[in-house]
């Protein structure tokens, strides 16, 4: 018989991840009101937005005034993308309470994402970890294309192990394991876990899944199965990277919700008020986002 966790916590990166590569502009203002609204849910982390150069990121160049202008809830975690030592300048003057560091386990997308190598790479990020630190901030560290990658096809589970052997190394606090085109199925998944919960703690791993071929929720199966427990998502499926073509969005919280409650898996996360703040950002971006479970649920309205 199979032993679920009891308890999944789930990471919400739609105001980051999701928005980032949107089109539609949303104002501030229209921002922080949803954020406001996620930070009543009951999730325990937003990744509200990321301090990279408003020239690579257009959407989210307001991140300093939206980590200023949001009601902070006691019980959240508010965390942001921090590129470099500039960024996590920024990110500490805005009020972060954690700070997520990021890289590629394949080399092309990492220079075609950051614009340097792997190896040139972990200086930049090691300032970043130690700066944060000292600032007594929580540290992720997120490793992309840990499965496939656009440029390189599949990615050898040893490339992730020695890229997140050094981000632990740094003082990473965990790390998220990105399928960040979102074409991995459960095999690859099992392929990557094992050797990696061989040498790492679980609890230090986070799952970060795309759903591009609509295999989230089965890989999200399969890495409970190891034991892992901590989840980012993205309401309604926002989301989908800028420098990996044709990656579709994140897996959407709501249809990771309707799972894990229908196993009898608390997440401490109000469905209803999930589904408001859903619609609301829907209604801002005017499109119908792809979460089954929010279609369902507003067709049943």
């Amino acid at each position: 018989m199979r032993r679920w966790p009891e308890f999944v916590q789930i990471k919400e990166v739609g105001p980051r991840d999701g928005l980032q590569n949107e089109k539609k502009h949303i104002t501030t203002s229209d921002k922080v009101n949803w954020i406001n609204m996620l930070s009543e849910t009951g999730m325990k982390e937003i990744e509200y937005s990321s301090f990279v150069h408003p020239k690579w990121v257009p959407a989210l160049s307001d991140a300093h005034e939206v980590g200023r202008k949001i009601k902070r809830n006691p019980a959240v975690s508010y965390s942001a993308l921090i590129p470099n030592l500039k960024g996590l300048e920024l990110g500490l003057e805005a009020g972060i309470d954690g700070a997520s560091v990021f890289m590629s386990a394949s080399e092309t997308h990492n220079k075609k994402n950051i614009n340097k190598s792997i190896a040139e790479t972990y200086p930049v990020l090691e300032e970043v970890v130690k700066e944060a630190k000292k600032a007594k901030k929580h540290v992720t560290g997120y490793v992309s294309t840990v499965f496939d990658c656009p440029y390189e096809g599949k990615i050898n589970p040893d490339q992730v192990i020695r890229v997140c052997d050094r981000l632990l190394e740094m003082g990473v606090d965990d790390l998220s394991l990105g399928d960040t085109i979102g074409t991995a199925v459960p095999t690859q998944v099992e392929e990557l876990l094992e050797p990696l919960l061989a040498r790492f703690p679980k609890e230090k791993m986070i799952m970060h899944y795309h759903d591009t071929r609509g295999m989230a929720i089965a890989n999200i199966m399969t890495s409970m199965e190891f034991g892992i427990n901590r989840f980012d998502s993205s309401v309604g499926g926002l989301g989908g990277c800028p420098y990996a073509p044709g990656a579709a969005g994140n897996v959407a919280t709501n249809d990771i919700l309707y799972l894990l409650h229908g196993l009898g898996i608390k997440t401490n996360i109000d469905e209803k008020k999930l589904q408001e703040a859903s619609l609301y950002i829907q209604n801002k971006l005017g499109k119908v986002l792809p979460s089954k479970a929010l279609a369902y649920e507003v067709s049943a309205l």
